[in-house]
C-alpha cells in the first residue's frame, strides 16, 4: 500500500489530526514516522514525538508547528 503523504498532511493541516494519524500510524517508511511524530508535537506529546522522529533518524527541531508543517510539505516528492 502507497501512502499519501500528502493527504495525511492536508488532514493535519485542516485540524484533522485523526485522518491524518490513521494515515501515518501503521507505516515505516521515513516520512510517515516524521509525519508521525510531527502530528504528536501538535498533540502536546514531545516524548512520543521524539521517538518518531528519532525512528526516521530525524532531529526534532525547535521550531514551530507551523514551520514543521511547512517543511514536511516541502519533503514531499514531486509528483
Amino acid at each position: 500500500m502507497s501512502v499519501n503523504h500528502k493527504k495525511a498532511l492536508d488532514a493535519a493541516k485542516n485540524g484533522n489530526w485523526e485522518e491524518a494519524h490513521n494515515l501515518v500510524q501503521n507505516e515505516s517508511d521515513r516520512l510517515s514516522n516524521i509525519i508521525h511524530g510531527y502530528l504528536h508535537r501538535v498533540e502536546g506529546d514531545e516524548f512520543n514525538a521524539g521517538y518518531w522522529y528519532n525512528r526516521a533518524n530525524e532531529a526534532m527541531l525547535d521550531n514551530s508547528l507551523e514551520e514543521e508543517l511547512e517543511r514536511l510539505y516541502s519533503l514531499l516528492p514531486e509528483s
